[in-house]
């Protein structure tokens, strides 16, 4: 009698193998939590577990790695792809994307993904809190009646309560409770008017601000006016909100002149990128009170934040967490295994990078 063979089934490390080589140098910040789902799909190279050096560990990999995941502080510099002859796509976690080569992807045949429009919303919120913290002095008045309380014995929720509701004299000598402004009204210039940007002009003009903005290009399908110096743009508004990509042209863009256009009232909002700003003449304008203060999510040479910022009163830090909720994250995952998926199906990517 003839049998019929059947095929045996394969293992699970082998099917794993069979899988489609995703490299990644350093996992993004939550990759942690979602690594199984993309093991599931794709064989993951992980560079940051290997004891060899990053050149090496590449050159070992270099023909058969297709697809590489980056997290926003991985560089991809032409150091990085010069060992990486087949790889063709790169997905990266951020919406932000100066930290890779995009003119040698292009030379090279690599697309690029970016994270889109997935963190717009959750970043424009982020920066109209800082605003209204600056404005308002939330945190400092917080810090305010914690520390008066605990003066007079009292646990700090009630003696909040107390103080605001019955002893108003004891603030009268706070130059931090003395010093809010309202946020109606004012003249916003938003740098950058791309998706964060927009959704930014969209918050506040609920409040009844006044909108203007600088960006590359005019855009025609918006009514707010339009400046193409970024100089004349501080001059004519009262908070500056900064919304841009880090380019070479965007680098320091917010310097001395800038900061002196916008004047001792002016308020400034960053949660772009660090060094979109002169980092050392923001802090010296600020400790010498020549603008009125600043709203700070992102800083030029992270982690490290200027020290001469902490005792300020007037001036908001938040240690690059604009785009962290949960709801935006899981998008975020969703929207890298979508883009990868795409790729190794011959698929359009969901949110290619243009490369200009």
């Amino acid at each position: 009698m003839a049998y019929q063979s059947h095929p045996q089934p394969l293992n699970l490390a082998t099917k794993h193998q069979q899988l489609p080589k995703v490299l990644v140098i350093r996992p993004p910040m939550v990759f942690k939590s979602v690594e199984t789902e993309f093991s599931q799909k794709f064989h993951l190279v992980k560079a940051w577990e290997s004891p060899l050096p990053l050149d090496q560990f590449l050159a070992a990999h270099a023909h058969d790695v297709r697809a590489m995941i980056a997290s926003a502080v991985t560089p991809v510099n032409p150091d990085v792809l010069r060992h990486l002859p087949s790889l063709r796509c790169i997905v990266t976690s951020s919406a932000g994307i100066d930290r890779i080569d995009l003119s040698e992807c292009r030379r090279r045949g690599i697309v690029v993904a970016n994270a889109g429009a997935v963190f717009s919303e959750d970043v424009a919120d982020t920066a109209v809190a800082l605003l209204i913290d600056v404005l308002r002095r939330v945190v400092a008045a917080d810090s305010y009646g914690s520390n008066v309380g605990a003066a007079g014995g009292k646990k700090r929720r009630r003696s909040r309560l107390l103080l605001i509701s019955y002893t108003p004299s004891l603030y009268k000598n706070s130059q931090t409770l003395n010093s809010f402004l309202n946020l109606g009204g004012k003249r916003v210039g938003i740098v950058g008017l791309g998706s964060i940007g927009m959704e930014v002009a969209k918050r506040l003009e609920a409040f009844g601000c006044t909108i203007s903005y600088h960006s590359r290009k005019e855009k025609p399908s918006v009514s707010f006016p339009f400046y193409s110096n970024v100089c004349e743009l501080a001059t004519n508004c009262d908070i500056l909100i900064l919304c841009c990509a880090l380019n070479d042209q965007t680098h320091h863009m917010i310097n001395k002149e800038v900061l002196l256009a916008l004047g001792k009232e002016g308020v400034i909002v960053n949660i772009a990128r660090g060094a979109v700003i002169d980092e050392k003449e923001l802090v010296r304008f600020l400790v010498q009170g020549d603008i009125a203060g600043a709203g700070l999510d992102v800083f030029e040479n992270e982690p490290e934040v200027p020290r001469e910022l902490f005792p300020l009163d007037n001036v908001v830090l938040s240690p690059h967490r604009a785009v962290f909720t949960e709801e935006s994250i899981r998008d975020s995952v969703d929207l890298m295994l979508a883009n990868l998926e795409a790729f190794f199906s011959n698929k359009p990517l969901l949110t290619p990078v243009e490369n200009e």
